[in-house]
């Protein structure tokens, strides 16, 4: 009876009658209600989420706690996401399990505590458990973090953190807790604050009148330092051990500590344990040898502020003790192979001032002087130290390494010869499309992978072929074949308060899963009949003529499928550029010829599009047989085969706002005996229209899209254009990701590409700009780069503001890398004139940002390349007076261009 009372009462909600009720049961009498309130669980989740469900949840939370007998139950259901949201109060569920032993709640506890922090447990309820049991407290990240934040919220009157620290029994374990955990610290950070209530300054005074041993919170926070982790994190130590005040001497003790964060910690920490080393080194505490260990890790980081420190600091203790440049020039010359040709030449620079106190020559050692324990002195170490900078010399740029070799008096390994090979990747070749899979099993296995990751244009024709093959062959195989694969499909077994199949596929055809739900029927037949009729219902936008066409083509294959299955797909390419061979396309004519099937409209559309027509002589072989076929089509694609190669339609540049867009005029030979859905392709492209709702996201479709007109890639790169450019003027993400596949495309690489090239250049992300990068390399390889051009097209973007120099310096950098040092001065040839002459008109200010950065990448690939020749406006910028990076850097690649010594 008691377990009736309860289940109703839980179920309306009434918690203070239900833990009266519950007082009074016995553990038998507990668990013997406990699958009526599972059971109420499970109908509340499908319940709808109104006032009765959310009075009935806490109820039901308690109850449920309460008659689970077993620790690991209890905490499983206290936990549960369904409770999380409508939960008792940790008041509640203390009252309710207070009657269990201690042991049992210590279990209890700690069982919660090592929930993950997300699930958001009371830290009241843990801690109450935690009281109630007298358990060891958990050190848990949920309970550490529940802990930090309980005392961050208790302000009990105004008291400071300090304060309420004093009051916490678990103190120390707690605060040792947090330099073990990973994870908590990041998600408190911002309890920590600032000014002289925070909790830096209250754990320092904690330590200061030793209610927190100052040796243990000193040990802890430098060891956290060590172990590494998010900025975020280390920053709270770092803050934390600064307001520790570390003496003298406990700094001292901690040498090798700060030698290992100066050469591997986060910036800010580096930076740290760096001013507390250079500190030593200034006063004679740091040994010669200390200091060229740490400046080896230094001048090996990335960092240029630490780096330029770190130099400074090395020729403040040369100049102050010249004896130990045997010791520390080698550690200088470690800057020699520094990605920045400003701090090679700062390292040079501080070996030709200190160079001296180095003996000539070993000879033989006559001085009665006694040697430096350490081994700084004396002609043997001379002799090393030579040794090791003439081989570190190899690491600077050309230009510099002639200095070195002046500064050392010897030949310096590789400085004879400065002039580099360009390096290039391998010009990609296109490879021949494989037969479609003979097996419905190894086609079900190509399409499920089609449809988890993606698949490029060989793989989705190959899919796209074989589904059509095998519902001609033997529907009922390929559909039991692919039950598995769609069994996760959206539109598979679809719940009804979702939309329509019909109607997104009536939308778009989602690639091959259109087909996929007309094998399935999942889609209604009069909808893929309106759709190979009239296309998608959207509105048109730049990219919809390359997109209806790809689109088109899979209506069809889905609608006959159902209608009327086709033998196969006679536009499947032969090569996965995208282009089709004569030959095939006649034998395949012949073939449905033969079978006396009809072929697609639209895929015989695509076909016309994909035909190879660069080989006068094949392609009249090919006209020949098509002629001899007696068909409609036979007669179309021997017409087609007649006429001239790909054609392009004429351009015009036109500019929208700070972008240099293209409009592209109307190509007659893809208009009147094409499908409607192929017509756009052909006709004009301007910059002020077509601006309707686009729902093209994302590159999935894009990577088909040249195969759709392969040879005319200029098409697809100028309705790409608008999209490109974003990934420069308005720093979106991912827009750029098609340029490696347009410079693997067949066909003219023209103005619209090179600007597309040009826009991925100086794009926010740097995603986006290695694909430009890679575009760019590929284009080069191919010989199909124009550097004139892009160089002069760089050159206007930037003039107009839709490039920035800073972005444009490290794609620049990031090509010179792979060795195209000639490549890359072709087109910063193009490129610098305009930037320097935007400088001499302006005097400074913006005109000057990021330049430095491009003049420092465009003298180093003049030294690397051998370059000669001038440069409009360089030697007036070189001439300024100053030691800026613009003024330095360009007195350089003068120098390098003109083949003159450096001074």
């Amino acid at each position: 009876m008691s377990g009736t009372a309860l289940l109703e009462a839980v179920r309306a909600g009434r918690t203070v009658e239900a833990t009266g009720l519950l007082d009074g049961m016995t553990d038998a009498e507990r668990r013997s209600c406990l699958p009526a309130l599972k059971e109420l669980r499970k109908e509340l989740r499908s319940a709808p989420w109104n006032a009765a469900s959310r009075a009935a949840c806490p109820a039901l939370h308690a109850a449920g706690a309460a008659c689970h007998t077993g620790a690991a139950g209890a905490a499983t259901w206290i936990a549960g996401v369904d409770m999380r949201w409508s939960q008792a109060s940790p008041g509640v569920l203390l009252h309710v399990l207070g009657d269990r032993e201690s042991d049992w709640l210590g279990d209890l506890a700690h069982r919660l505590a090592a929930r993950p922090a997300a699930s958001r447990l009371p830290f009241a309820l843990l801690s109450g458990l935690v009281g109630l049991s007298g358990c060891e407290v958990p050190t848990t990240d949920a309970y550490v973090r529940g802990w930090f934040e309980h005392i961050g919220a208790s302000w009990n009157g105004g008291r400071s953190v300090a304060q309420r620290l004093r009051q916490e029994p678990h103190l120390p374990v707690m605060i040792n807790a947090l330099f073990e955990s990973l994870e908590v610290t990041g998600q408190i950070a911002w309890l920590f604050g600032d000014g002289p209530g925070s909790w830096y300054n209250a754990l320092a005074e904690l330590a200061e009148e030793g209610t927190l041993d100052r040796k243990v919170l000193v040990d802890a926070c430098v060891a956290r330092l060590l172990r590494g982790g998010a900025p975020a994190d280390q920053r709270v130590f770092l803050r934390l051990l600064s307001s520790l005040a570390l003496t003298r001497a406990e700094e001292r003790e901690r040498s090798a500590d700060w030698t290992a964060l100066a050469c591997q910690a986060v910036p800010a920490v580096a930076w740290h344990a760096q001013s507390v080393l250079a500190s030593f080194a200034l006063d004679g505490e740091l040994t010669s040898r200390q200091l060229a260990e740490m400046s080896a890790g230094v001048l090996f980081r990335t960092e240029k502020k630490l780096v330029r420190a770190q130099l400074v600091l090395l020729g403040k203790v040369l100049k102050r003790d010249p004896s130990t440049a045997g010791v520390l020039l080698p550690a200088v010359a470690e800057a020699f192979g520094h990605e920045d040709t400003d701090v090679q030449e700062r390292a040079l620079k501080l070996v030709e001032r200190h160079i001296a106190a180095l003996p000539s020559t070993s000879g033989t050692d006559t001085t009665d002087e006694p040697r430096p324990a350490d081994g700084t002195g004396g002609p043997e170490a001379a002799d090393d130290a030579r040794e090791r900078l003439c081989e570190l010399a190899a690491d600077l740029s050309p230009g510099l390494r002639i200095r070195a070799r002046r500064v050392l008096g010897i030949d310096v390994p590789g400085a004879a010869s400065t002039v580099q090979e360009d390096v290039l990747p391998p010009v990609p070749e296109p490879e021949r499309l494989t037969p479609a899979p003979e097996s419905v099993t190894e086609l079900a296995e190509e399409v499920s992978a089609i449809l988890a990751s993606g698949g490029g244009v060989a793989a989705f024709e190959r899919a796209l072929d074989g589904l059509v093959r095998h519902a001609h062959r033997d529907r009922g195989a390929l559909v039991e074949a692919l039950g598995p694969v769609v069994a996760r499909c959206w539109w598979k077994d679809r719940d009804p308060r979702y939309p329509s199949s019909d109607r997104v596929f009536r939308e778009s055809p989602h690639g091959l899963e259109v087909v996929l739900a007309a094998l399935f029927e999942e889609v209604g037949t009069d909808t893929l009949h309106a759709a190979t009729q009239h296309g998608p219902t959207s509105g048109n936008c730049h990219h919809s003529a390359l997109s209806r066409a790809f689109e088109a083509r899979l209506w069809e294959a889905a609608y006959r499928l159902r209608a009327e299955p086709m033998p196969f797909l006679l536009a499947t390419p032969s090569w996965d550029t995208g282009l089709l061979e004569p030959g095939e396309l006649v034998e395949r004519l012949t073939e449905y010829r033969r079978l006396d099937a009809r072929p697609g409209t639209a895929d015989f559309a695509q076909a016309l599009l994909r035909v190879r027509r660069d080989d006068p002589a094949v392609s009249a072989a090919a006209a020949a047989g098509a002629r001899a076929l007696d068909s409609p089509e036979g007669y179309r694609l021997a017409q087609w085969l007649s006429g001239e190669g790909p054609l392009l339609p004429t351009s015009r540049r036109r500019t929208s706002g700070v972008r240099v867009l293209l409009e592209l005029g109307e190509l007659e030979e893809i208009q009147d005996l094409f499908p409607s859905e192929f017509r756009p392709l052909g006709r004009p492209l301007t910059v002020f229209k077509d601006h309707w709702y686009c729902r093209h996201w994302g590159v999935t479709d894009q990577q088909h899209w040249p195969a759709v007109v392969p040879g005319r890639r200029e098409l697809v790169a100028a309705r790409l254009l608008r999209d490109i450019s974003t990934a420069a003027v308005e720093d979106t993400r991912m827009d750029a990701m098609t340029l490696p596949l347009l410079a693997e495309a067949d066909g003219t690489a023209g103005e619209a590409l090179h600007l597309c090239v040009a826009y991925g250049l100086g794009a926010r992300h740097p995603e986006d700009r290695l694909a430009a990068v890679d575009a760019l390399l590929v284009l080069a390889a191919r010989g199909q780069l124009d550097a004139g051009r892009l160089g002069a097209d760089l050159g206007e973007l930037v003039h107009r503001g839709a490039l920035k120099k800073s972005r444009l310096a490290e794609s620049i950098r990031t090509a010179a890398a792979t060795g195209a040092y000639a490549t890359v001065w072709s087109v910063l040839r193009g490129l610098l004139p305009v930037l320097l002459a935007d400088l001499a008109a302006d005097g400074s200010g913006g005109a000057a940002r990021g330049l430095g950065e491009l003049l420092a990448v465009a003298a180093d690939c003049a030294e690397r390349s051998g370059a000669r020749g001038d440069l409009t406006h360089l030697a007036g910028t070189a001439g300024r007076q100053g030691s800026s990076k613009v003024v330095t850097q360009a007195r350089r690649l003068l120098t390098a261009l003109t083949g003159e010594a450096a001074a």
